[in-house]
């Protein structure tokens, strides 16, 4: 079995009979989002998806973006990029903000009405003029022309930042509705790689909106709550793989039953 994926959990799964609040991170609420059977068989029945390998490259940059606005942090200055982007804000020092910055920590909050302790991990947090905290997202790619938010698939970006702000908000905060995703694309117009990689940084603002969020929770809740696994999703790749490579096999095993009758 591969070190990046167990088959089978039995940890952290939903029990319908219990009432101690269950720890919901933000990458499965976006889970349930995409795709609910997926869902369902992670947090109710152990079998989660197979993850994709780490991206090493990313958590670099990830990494060394976190120390650059923590320099920064630390006098209280703004960075640079603020004033090429029209940005007023500083990183916001706060002595929680390791505890936020966590992935298994994170942003806490518990959603009463579904007993959700609904969590998730920041990249960073800056602080404007006006005291309203301003969520923020480190992102990093590799291609030619310039960087945007337009592509469907990073519809679950927008609501990464979303779920950041309502759980920055429900943490007591002023929260700004447009954050921004610090983006960084790595040069690849080079003539040369000259063992060094040239990022261009855009910063890209977004408004968010947070009221699809707690309507959601209600329904994973509903969702969870069932003894019955939903429809598989048809735009599902991984519903798809699992119905296709049955049928593959019932296929497979009627062929072998007529070869030896014959």
């Amino acid at each position: 079995m591969s070190n990046y994926y167990n088959a089978r959990k039995t940890y952290g799964l939903f029990n319908p009979k219990s009432e101690t609040p269950f720890k919901l991170s933000r990458s499965k609420i976006d889970l349930f989002v995409e795709c609910p059977q997926c869902f369902y068989l992670d947090r109710r029945l152990g079998v989660g998806r197979p993850p994709g390998f780490p991206f090493t490259l990313n958590s670099a940059v990830d990494t060394l973006l976190k120390k650059e606005f923590d320099l920064l942090r630390k006098d209280g200055l703004p960075h640079p990029l603020f004033e090429e982007f029209g940005i007023e804000a500083i990183p916001f020092s706060s002595e929680k903000l390791d505890d936020y910055r966590n992935t298994f920590i994170g942003v806490q909050y518990l959603h009463k009405p579904s007993n959700f302790l609904v969590f998730g991990g920041v990249d960073d947090l800056w602080i404007n003029p006006n005291n309203e905290i301003i969520v923020v997202d480190y992102k990093a790619t590799a291609k030619q022309g310039e960087v945007n938010l337009d592509a469907e698939w990073q519809n679950g970006y927008k609501r990464q930042m979303e779920v950041y702000q309502w759980l920055v908000r429900n943490n007591g905060y002023e929260v700004s509705n447009t954050g921004y995703f610090v983006y960084c694309n790595g040069d690849v117009g080079q003539d040369k790689f000259d063992a060094k990689l040239d990022f261009k940084i855009k910063i890209i603002p977004y408004t968010g909106d947070t009221s699809w969020i707690e309507p959601k929770l209600m329904e994973i809740k509903e969702c969870l709550m069932k003894d019955e696994i939903p429809e598989m999703n048809s735009d599902c790749d991984y519903c798809n793989y699992r119905k296709e490579s049955v049928l593959a096999k019932i296929r497979f095993n009627k062929n072998v039953q007529r070869n030896i009758k014959k």
